[in-house]
């Protein structure tokens, strides 16, 4: 099947078959990952620029590990190591970069919307890294290639609830917008000052306290809270977040028995998360990392081999 699209900036984008494609390509290249020499010569050849405008260590690895495991040529650069510190506009920053020629940028920034803004002005592919509160497709697609590897490919029947600060996570946007069109039930769940408002447009069951929450639940995506909300006055303290809202083998009781426990990271170990159910058997916290790099592996495949 001919890969049409030029950039990805959110899930929405991709149609169902377009999700099972990167599922499918995820696959093989999960094998690769297991070889004693993880290195393909698939995009010898082929540069990507990642160019992290916000923090990161997850997700620039990982896209930099896989940029590598294809045999591209990976180069990095920060807001604190680009011009942007300097003053310069997103814009000329981005034609300066395009002046080289990479084959794609992978582009994290702030502010909402800046990947469509550059997609639209750039020739090579661009790939959504995070962009503010709005999108984050390719930890979405490794969420659910997560979730597929451990319930079989089955997602119909299934419960999944995303818990913590809803409103200012780009993740959970991205999950609720992919998990629910593969067919899986999604609740939200966490403190009304961290729900966003118009909730009821929203395609999920919304949970006011953590019980209710899990009860019956599949699987428990906790999401980091950003220390920052508790600056903000949104939250009273973190010892009460943790005491309300945290997940640990007590309140998973309510879910159904193996139900599995994700985390897109950093965790705050003790707040969203007790640390002994991060580290449980029926944690995938280090499956979505496996995950992250073959998704991206797959995700850099499609984008830089496809046919104008």
């Amino acid at each position: 099947m001919h890969w049409t699209h030029k950039d990805l900036l959110d899930v929405c984008d991709l149609s169902t078959g377009d999700v099972e494609r990167i599922f499918e390509t995820a696959d093989s290249f999960m094998e690769i990952n297991r070889r004693p020499v993880k290195k393909v010569p698939t995009l010898k050849g082929r540069s990507v620029v990642l160019f992290f405008a916000e923090p990161s260590t997850r997700t620039k690895t990982s896209f930099d590990v896989a940029a590598k495991r294809l045999s591209a040529d990976s180069f990095s650069l920060a807001k604190s190591g680009s011009s942007l510190s300097k003053g310069e506009s997103l814009k000329d920053t981005a034609w300066t970069l395009q002046a080289m020629n990479p084959d794609a940028i992978v582009l994290r920034d702030s502010r909402s919307g800046a990947a469509r803004f550059i997609a639209e002005r750039l020739d090579c592919s661009v790939i959504n890294a995070g962009d503010g509160w709005h999108a984050h497709p390719t930890q979405a697609l490794l969420d659910a290639f997560t979730l597929r590897r451990a319930w079989g490919g089955e997602f119909s029947g299934r419960t999944v609830t995303i818990l913590g600060d809803i409103a200012h996570s780009r993740v959970a946007r991205s999950n609720v917008n992919l998990l629910t069109r593969l067919g899986a039930e999604v609740r939200v769940c966490g403190p009304r000052t961290l729900l966003p408002p118009r909730l009821d447009t929203w395609p999920v069951t919304v949970c006011h306290d953590l019980e209710s929450g899990v009860d019956g639940a599949d699987a428990v995506m906790c999401l980091r809270l950003q220390l920052e909300r508790q600056q903000d006055g949104l939250l009273p303290s973190l010892r009460e977040y943790a005491r309300t809202w945290g997940l640990s083998r007590r309140t998973l009781r309510k879910a159904k028995g193996g139900a599995k426990v994700l985390h897109p990271g950093p965790i705050n170990r003790g707040v969203e998360i007790a640390s002994d159910l991060a580290d449980d058997a029926d944690s995938l916290i280090l499956d979505q990392v496996a995950s992250g790099v073959a998704v991206r592996m797959a995700l850099l495949f499609l984008f830089l081999t496809r046919k104008d």
